[in-house]
């Protein structure tokens, strides 16, 4: 260990933060670098797969977002699926080498019904594979927190998106406080917090900072961060907007391995405009976990194929993480 380890902080100051993002980049390299091999294991990417369990018809109107009902995208709206098609993809998963598999439904928020019930169901069925069981349904109240938690889930990705002062600007069906909200009952239910952001809204960089900051002076510091680019949808306000420059994605990731030391950094949606190369950037940045699987069975958005991602840790050196990550108790 160098004498210049991270000290985990929760009071951070925008201007600290800023500081770090306008670092040079080499320079930011090497110092997110030098974290992350003082608190993982350098040569490990987990590999999680997403499945989107109910797909479209959802009533918020997220620029971003082509599962919007109100935006005419390419995207079929599907029902919530049976609970046996997702445990079987949930064994697929496992045995391609996945150790966490999300699975999402484009709510706005959870509702106390059979659909609900039928989640539950699923939580416990893929626990049971002794797979880090993960879901995004939106809005949560603490009491419906507690009963995926009964069940066995792991982690629950709820995204702040972007920063506070941005947030109005791409969504107006719900308040950036909602987020915070439901983050807390997912906290005070024992459960793992997976939360980050997209970059290439039209924000700027200041707004960049300033949702790392939310994150990173929470009291407990999410155990997962996932770091997207926009997904550019055909059909939603967004569809325009220009591909994320790779060093932007790269500065992001830094910063929040740096100021978020222990956390899961999570190279999430736009790999597949990425080269190989410039992912390389990203895991020597301080990402150690990405998505995994095809767009037609597991994502609405293009995503490499399992084998692709295989074959691109084997060049760099790394292996996939094959064992269940354990939960974060220490200070964070």
């Amino acid at each position: 260990m160098t004498q210049n380890k991270e000290v985990i902080r929760h009071d951070w100051t925008k201007d600290e933060i800023q500081k770090i993002y306008d670092t040079p980049l080499i320079e930011l390299i090497y110092r997110a670098a030098t974290v992350h091999r003082q608190n993982h294991n350098p040569d490990e990417v987990q590999i999680s797969t997403l499945l989107s369990i109910k797909t479209g018809g959802c009533p918020e109107d997220c620029s971003y977002c082509g599962q919007a009902a109100r935006y005419h995208t390419d995207i079929k709206v599907q029902r919530l699926l049976p609970t046996e098609t997702v445990l079987s993809h949930a064994k697929k998963a496992k045995d391609a080498g996945s150790t966490r598999f999300c699975m999402a439904a484009a709510w706005r928020e959870v509702r106390d019904n059979k659909d609900f019930d039928r989640v539950i169901d699923m939580v416990k069925g893929v626990n049971e594979m002794g797979l880090e069981v993960c879901c995004t349904l939106g809005m949560l109240t603490e009491k419906q927190a507690i009963r995926l938690q009964e069940a066995g889930l792991y982690a629950y990705n709820h995204n702040l998106d972007t920063s506070e002062e941005f947030y109005d600007e791409i969504i107006s069906t719900r308040k950036f406080d909602n987020r915070i909200n439901t983050i807390n009952n997912i906290r005070n239910a024992g459960i793992t917090v997976c939360s980050g952001g997209i970059i290439g809204l039209g924000e700027n960089n200041r707004d960049r900072v300033s949702m790392l900051l939310t994150l990173a002076n929470m009291e407990k510091h999410p155990e997962s961060v996932p770091i997207n680019a926009l997904a550019r949808v055909k059909g939603t306000p967004m569809e325009n907007m220009p591909k994320v420059d790779i060093w932007d994605m790269v500065r992001m990731i830094a910063t929040a391995r740096i100021i978020m030391p222990k956390s899961m950094v999570r190279l999430s949606a736009g790999r597949i405009e990425m080269t190989e190369v410039e992912q390389a950037w990203c895991f020597m940045a301080g990402a150690n976990s990405i998505f995994a699987g095809d767009q037609e069975t597991l994502l609405v958005t293009p995503n490499p194929a399992l084998n692709q991602d295989i074959q691109m840790l084997s060049t760099l050196g790394l292996k996939p993480m094959n064992k269940k990550k354990e939960l974060i108790t220490n200070d964070n």
